[in-house]
């Protein structure tokens, strides 16, 4: 952890005092008001209470407008009316209508998007973002701009290179995912309050295996996503998992499509059995907007409206984004189709969720919070928050090798003086903040932040837009500036025009002519040529990779407001980069083999399906999951770790006899099912010492991959899968040691073909960068 992190996290723990704009009123339980003296309004009383003394003074009519996103007020208990729809995925948005910029709220920080900060592989970090935003929140719902229910995170894998979404989402690793989903609602809810209070309430989306949008005739409203319980087991499900039971989430949404046959928003079995039961949500369940109408009108799930009614909320649906609830849960009743206890029990839950936000405590200028306001958004510490955060989200692809063997890059401006910073993104403003972003609080484009360090830089875009399309785009203009200059970026890459929600891409090559732009330019450069990429999805650049007159290529992601200044950084040398790529970047024929609706994780070598992922996939890769280059040069050795560890068997001897004899999963191998073990504090512990053997300070993500013993390997187990990982500073010639623990029953273990979790027993392997380790796992001999 950078010394810069930890004093960014004691300015973002200084809390302003500055008052709101407007002050907000109270939401219900206003002093003096209509329900002032009921139970529901009593903070003494248990959560539980309060939301069932509410829920029992609603009249049919009251509940059903309350099971929607704009919930209709109750003037006669003095509740106000509230919008629950409100999106912070890397900073507060106006995507929903509950956020409102204007007047004193103008803006707010943008952070990087989700798939660029994902590749810092720094969980401080997710959460620090994740706790700035959550101040920017709750100073705007003071003020009468927000709301206290936010619909992010976006935690689906990244399971497919063409869609548009991926781009939200923290990539394909489930281990990545899980933690950046952890990390970032702990940051947004921040809960160390009593009785479960929060500060603002997450909800992790989209629930689950939804990552197709719009492709081959097929979209999202009508998909039926057919995974076998192995991939959800262990690849599509896990990130939710962690979201709800290690990072306490308020709330979880179901998605559009169907998951073998039955809308997930109808999925009891998903709702009520897993996240509900399995995993223990403490809040409620949300609908996709519109869900519910899309599983009746579009995929003609039920035979009437009432059937809808009763499909979902039996399911455990809490509240629909949409209007169907409240147009027809009243006919449902009448009908028989729903009971009154139905529609009870969903309230409660969301009740229990805004009285956990102290929305039922009265006036909110009175509350933990109330002090946020105007000043508490676009602070000086979260807005370099968000440029060390872009920093960090930088990676770099390919490093020349000069004349000294060190590589081309970074550019020294005594050297370089002047610069031709060129492509269609050399400017870029509104495509730095990807989808689902707000009003930022300023920008810093590429060709700014390259200019604060040389001294001229000279600029032609090259490409009108990023399509690039037509015969006349301004590339000859480029290349005469690269001929002139003692260096060219070539800052070029996709946006929402190309990837986004409701539009997946065709194609993994660049746009229109910019990979003719890109080559035109090296070839006529006078100078180094960088190449600079901002995208969310990954990009086939064989041409580039294998092109010696390209000396460096930077991934950047999306990276928000201060993406500009932070690509400079990079380049010039003020912050080293140390990202690594969250997702594999395919060769263009990768696409003829995988339709996106074909949801299979693993390979099929009798079909010529290639898999998906770095876990299952094998086949040619432009630029693999992890990559990620440094100025400097780490070692890793191994300070400590076990070379065995025993599992025990639950139960008493006779029981875990039994239980034994069971593992058996075919001929000699033996596994022990994880619901059998003994997993409290079942872990492997790993040190690792890292040496900076280069001449640069420089961060370091150290990655933990795991491989399950070939003996008694389960059919479809991962060829390889990270199970830790943790980001570390080494200063130059310095040594760090990484302490890190690999649980044994979610780490080593694998999902069979029935979706069962088993630990393989016998020699499996951890592979830490050039070492590998080996640990056997054993299971208690009992007597017997």
């Amino acid at each position: 952890m950078r010394r810069r992190a930890i004093l960014l996290l004691l300015l973002l723990l200084a809390a302003s005092s500055a008052p709101a704009a407007t002050a907000r009123a109270a939401f219900a339980c206003a002093p003096g008001g209509p329900a002032a003296s009921l139970p529901f309004c009593r903070r003494s009383l248990p959560v539980q209470a309060r939301a069932r003394d509410l829920v029992s003074r609603l009249t049919r009519a009251e509940k059903v407008r309350l099971l929607v996103n704009n919930a209709a007020g109750v003037p006669r208990l003095g509740v106000s009316g509230y919008e629950w729809w409100s999106e912070a995925l890397h900073g507060v948005s106006d995507t929903g209508p509950g956020v409102r910029f204007g007047g004193a709220f103008p803006g707010a920080t943008a952070f990087p998007q989700v798939i660029g900060a994902a590749a810092a592989l720094n969980a401080t970090l997710w959460e620090l973002i994740g706790r700035a935003v959550s101040d920017e929140a709750r100073a705007m719902y003071n003020g009468g701009a927000a709301g206290l229910t936010f619909w992010s995170p976006n935690v689906n894998i990244f399971r497919d290179p063409r869609w548009g979404r991926g781009q939200e989402t923290p990539g394909e690793d489930p281990a990545v995912s899980s933690r950046y989903a952890a990390a970032y609602v702990r940051g947004l809810q921040q809960q160390p309050y009593a009785g479960g209070r929060l500060k603002l309430a997450a909800c992790c989306k989209h629930f689950t295996a939804y990552d197709l949008d719009r492709w081959g005739g097929t979209d999202r409203f009508h998909f039926n996503a057919v995974v076998a319980p192995q991939d959800l087991e262990d690849t599509f499900n896990v990130p939710f998992r962690a979201c709800v039971a290690d990072g306490g989430a308020a709330a979880v949404m179901c998605s559009y499509n169907q998951v073998n046959g039955v809308p997930t928003c109808a999925d009891e079995a998903f709702l009520k059995g897993t996240i509900r039961g399995k995993w223990g949500l403490d809040g409620y369940i949300v609908s996709d907007c519109d869900s519910v109408d899309v599983f009746f009108r579009d995929q003609h799930y039920t035979r009437t409206t009432e059937d809808a009614v009763a499909a979902t909320l039996r399911a455990g649906l809490d509240l629909d984004c949409g209007p169907f609830l409240a147009q027809y849960t009243e006919a449902a009743v009448a009908a028989g189709k729903v009971s009154d206890a139905d529609v009870d029990a969903a309230l409660l839950n969301t009740v229990a969720v805004q009285v956990r936000l102290g929305m039922f405590d009265g006036d909110p200028a009175a509350g933990p919070f109330g002090h946020l306001g105007p000043r508490d958004v676009c602070t000086p510490a979260h807005q370099e928050l968000a440029l060390e955060a872009a920093r960090q989200s930088v990676v770099l692809l390919k490093n020349r090798r000069g004349k000294h063997r060190a590589g081309v890059l970074p550019l020294r401006p005594a050297t370089h003086r002047v610069v031709a910073v060129v492509g269609p993104h050399a400017e870029a403003t509104v495509a730095m903040i990807g989808n689902y972003a707000g009003k930022p609080c300023r920008y810093t484009t590429p060709l700014q932040g390259v200019a604060r360090y040389v001294k001229q830089a000279v600029h032609q875009a090259g490409c009108t837009d990023v399509a690039c399309a037509g015969s006349q785009q301004p590339i000859a203009a480029a290349v005469d500036a690269a001929r002139r200059a003692d260096a060219t970026i070539v800052v070029a890459g996709l946006d929402q025009k190309v990837e986004a929600e409701g539009l997946d891409r065709s194609s993994l090559l660049l746009p229109g002519r910019q990979a003719e732009l890109i080559s035109a330019v090296a070839k006529a450069a006078k100078g180094t040529v960088i190449l600079v990429l901002m995208s969310g999805g990954p990009i086939d650049i064989a041409f580039a990779l294998n092109d010696p007159r390209i000396a460096g290529i930077l991934w950047a992601g999306y990276p928000g407001q201060a993406g500009g200044q932070a690509i400079a950084d990079v380049i010039f040398g003020h912050h080293n980069p140390g990202g690594k790529l969250p997702m594999t970047w395919y060769p263009q024929d990768y696409l003829q083999k995988a339709p996106m609706t074909n949801m299979a994780m693993r390979a099929n070598p009798k079909s010529g399906y290639p898999g998906r992922t770095y876990r299952f996939y094998t086949g040619p890769t432009v630029l693999p999951f992890g990559h990620g280059l440094s100025y400097t040069q780490f070692t890793h050795s191994l300070a400590h770790a076990p070379a065995q560890l025993t599992v025990q068997l639950a139960g008493g001897h006779a029981a875990a006899t039994s239980l034994l004899n069971a593992t058996r999963s075919g001929g000699s191998a033996r596994t022990v099912r994880v619901a059998h073990a003994r997993c409290e504090g079942l872990a492997v512990p790993v040190h690792v010492d890292v040496r900076n053997v280069g001449g640069r300070d420089g961060a370091h993500a150290v990655l933990v991959y795991h491989a399950a013993p070939l003996s008694a390997a389960v059919a479809g187990a991962p060829a390889r899968q990270l199970v830790a990982f943790e980001k570390v500073h080494v200063p130059a010639g310095g040594v760090a040691r990484v302490e890190l623990a690999v649980g044994v029953c979610e780490g080593l273990s694998v999902a069979d073909r029935d979706g069962v979790r088993r630990i393989p027993v016998g020699e499996h392997s951890l592979m830490i960068g050039e070492l590998t380790h080996s640990v056997t796992i054993g299971v208690e001999q009992l007597g017997v």
